[in-house]
């Protein structure tokens, strides 16, 4: 089977796309390759990509309709995994049109290819704890309310599960969103705060410790994520009668830690202690994080099963090796 996979390049596509591939699968891979991080970390993910079989990649923008149509033409596209986005909550406060472009314009071209594509079938797509904003009740679940967000790049993510549920209602095509919490593990990115910490603390610079240190997030192993993924993309909700086929999922670890604890294992894997700066708040982002996953869980079985205490030195034990620190 063929599979689409936008964000290749990207943390969670590029993990998807391997794991794809480890099974037989084809996999087409679509990114831009911006450079809101790292392209050279970008690269080196597609280097891993390409030499496998079966792999093809197409740099494309997901914001030109025209563009996706072309790199696309000639292959049989089944699945879609639909990864490609502007990341970053504090960064859509400095650049809000790349979040509109990606996030936006983006989701609707791939949901208008999907729709035009005779050989279709279901598309999974990536959607956002944040979308849960200013919500105080926890843990959070598909069943609470939404419409409080707090950044911009959680409203777009929100405007995403909203437009696909409109295309599953007028056009019964099989939708899932899929709620990340809090992604780590190897090759992840370096504008998350476990890269930003690790990198201070080797490099004997203090870490910025926000909301001072009174923080927890659902910190959720990039293979539990990946296992996710998989698992609705494998069983999409059907197409029946009297029913849309549209469905939203957490996938998270479902379990909260606490941002000093987390420092703490960074401390023990990496043999230093960090100097920390103690800092208030930043905009648009929340005190804590916590995954409801019962209905993903009841779904289709998802089970998280790395602990950061397992997690976090296999993270650090990656970033020593790819930047050849001893």
């Amino acid at each position: 089977m063929t599979y689409l996979v936008t964000g290749a390049a990207g943390f969670i596509g590029f993990h998807t796309s391997l794991k794809l591939l480890a099974r037989g699968e084809h996999v087409v891979g679509l990114d831009n390759l911006n450079d809101y991080y790292s392209v050279d970390l970008k690269r080196e993910r597609l280097k891993q990509l390409e030499a496998l079989a079966n792999f093809t990649f197409r740099k494309v923008e997901i914001s030109d309709l025209g563009a996706i149509r072309d790199a696309l033409a000639g292959h049989r596209i089944r699945k879609v995994i639909h990864l490609a986005a502007q990341a970053g909550v504090r960064y859509s406060i400095e650049n809000p049109h790349a979040y509109v472009q990606s996030n936006l314009v983006g989701h609707l071209n791939m949901l208008e290819y999907c729709r035009h594509s005779d050989t279709f079938e279901a598309m999974s797509y990536a959607s956002s704890s944040s979308v849960y904003g200013g919500n105080t009740k926890l843990p959070f679940s598909e069943r609470d309310p939404v419409d409080t967000p707090i950044s911009l790049y959680a409203a777009t993510k929100k405007s995403d599960e909203l437009m696909s549920h409109v295309y599953a209602h007028l056009y019964k095509m099989p939708l899932t969103g899929l709620r990340f919490f809090t992604v780590y593990g190897p090759w992840g990115r370096p504008d998350m705060a476990m890269w930003l910490f690790t990198k201070a603390i080797l490099e004997g610079r203090p870490i910025q410790v926000f909301n001072f240190g009174k923080m927890r997030r659902d910190f959720t192993y990039i293979n539990d994520i990946v296992s996710g993924v998989l698992a609705v993309t494998d069983n999409p909700p059907p197409v029946a009668e009297g029913t849309t086929s549209y469905r939203v999922y957490n996938i998270g670890n479902n379990q909260p830690e606490d941002l000093m604890h987390m420092i703490g294992l960074l401390e023990k894997a990496l043999g230093r202690t960090a100097e920390k700066i103690m800092l208030p708040l930043q905009p648009g982002d929340v005190p804590e994080t916590y995954a409801d996953i019962e209905a993903i869980r009841t779904d289709h079985g998802f089970e998280p099963t790395t602990p950061i205490e397992a997690g976090i030195p296999a993270f650090v034990d990656w970033y020593r090796r790819f930047h050849n620190i001893l």
